[in-house]
């Protein structure tokens, strides 16, 4: 039996760690994944074992729905690019925490194609005169590489963030990327002059393809703009949103809200087993994709609002408007009270919660179950194998017919 000395690593500590370097070189500087020492089973385990325990109070986990391939998932890959010690360019992702760049060719979680586009815009750099940006000093031009790919289409998008519009020979630079990479459908200049951690800015530029590309989920067609949110984990997304329609339990007869809708993903599911559907969403590049993507499915009982979610709510309520069931799929920091206040206010008979933060998810559950709602379901969707981030779906019936 290995036991530490305290001198160092045990003999199986050592070949646990000589393991995790084989499988990413760069494992312990990156920080993305936490759980790699597991293997998978494991980690769908404790997975299910801390939402569980959030959600104890509320209700019963009824089980995780793990993946049958768990690497290379992340169908959206950003690499921001920078200079070495030495003055070599280098592209990967920030440590954790900070803003020093890891060098990365290669990631367990990302997409394998559009790691190898990325590498060989890193190579065209420097016979295209393209200099690399400094965060310090605010000069250079490009600073970050996005690339989107459709899991079922296999369309590809490439956004260049660059601090100015002008690329040189942008043409030529898109031809000798293609020639590389024919399967490239789109690129985009994305323009970020401002000194802001924040990836996109807002100007764009089409300079190669239809600005845009399109995928398909639980047999609809959905167009993915640069800016607008499409889960990175499409066949995972695929099991989330039957889960949560199913949740719903709708007959056809129901009025469905859709908050923090995104580009429609989950009203346009739902719509084909609903009277009628309301999506909500503040994004404008995501509600005109939504628009877009319910014209292309020929979805005609659906609307989209570009607003705030909790304050339509509200002002539905005082309207005297009904709904039967809400969807709520929030940011990372769940819902704010004002939000949670609107549900309460427009009393649908059925409130389907997604998350991605099971802490967030447990802390509204904790408000919505005292306040007339109760936990009827619950399932965990492993979208993020070999980190510790997990998607949970939640299904809260309203039983307090007094709620105010």
């Amino acid at each position: 039996m290995n036991q530490s000395t305290g001198r160092g690593p045990s003999k199986g500590q050592g070949k646990k760690k000589e393991k995790e370097k084989q499988l990413c070189p760069v494992n312990k500087k990156c920080g993305g994944c936490q759980l790699l020492h597991m293997d998978y089973k494991k980690q769908l385990e404790w997975k299910k074992e801390q939402i569980s325990k959030l959600l104890k109070p509320y209700g019963k986990l009824e089980g995780i729905t793990g993946m049958e391939n768990p690497e290379h998932y992340r169908h959206k890959v950003h690499a921001v690019f920078g200079r070495d010690a030495r003055g070599n360019t280098i592209s990967g992702i920030y440590r954790e925490g900070t803003h020093v760049i890891v060098p990365v060719d290669t990631c367990l979680l990302e997409n394998e194609k559009a790691d190898a586009i990325i590498k060989t815009i890193r190579g065209l750099l420097k016979s295209f005169k393209i200099k690399i940006y400094d965060e310090d000093t605010g000069y250079g031009l490009l600073r970050h590489v996005l690339v989107r790919v459709g899991y079922e289409t296999g369309q590809i998008m490439v956004v260049l963030v660059l601090r100015s519009p002008i690329l040189p020979s942008k043409n030529n630079f898109v031809k000798a990327l293609r020639k590389e990479h024919p399967e490239i459908t789109t690129v985009i200049i994305n323009v970020n002059d401002r000194r802001t951690s924040a990836v996109l800015g807002v100007k764009e530029q089409v300079v190669y393809g239809p600005g845009y590309i399109e995928d398909k989920l639980c047999g609809m067609t959905f167009k993915i703009s640069p800016r607008s949110f499409y889960q990175v984990n499409p066949p995972q997304a695929e099991k989330l949103y039957k889960k949560a329609v199913e949740y719903a339990g709708l007959s056809g007869k129901e009025v469905v809200l859709d908050a923090y809708c995104g580009t429609g993903t989950i009203g346009m599911i739902a719509a084909a087993k609903a009277r009628e559907v309301i999506g909500v969403e503040l994004n404008k590049d995501a509600v005109k994709d939504a628009v877009a993507g319910a014209k292309k499915n020929q979805i005609a009982n659906i609307r989209f609002y570009q607003a705030d979610a909790g304050e339509f709510m509200a002002d539905m309520a005082q309207a005297g408007r009904k709904v039967d069931v809400v969807f709520m799929d929030p940011p990372r920091q769940g819902s704010s009270s004002e939000f949670l206040d609107a549900v309460l206010k427009l009393k649908p008979e059925k409130v389907v919660y997604i998350s991605c933060n099971p802490e967030t998810l447990a802390r509204d559950m904790e408000y919505l179950c005292g306040n007339g709602y109760r936990m009827e379901r619950g399932r965990g969707v492993d979208m993020f194998p070999l980190t510790i981030h997990v998607e949970v779906a939640c299904c809260l019936q309203r039983v307090n017919k007094a709620n105010p």
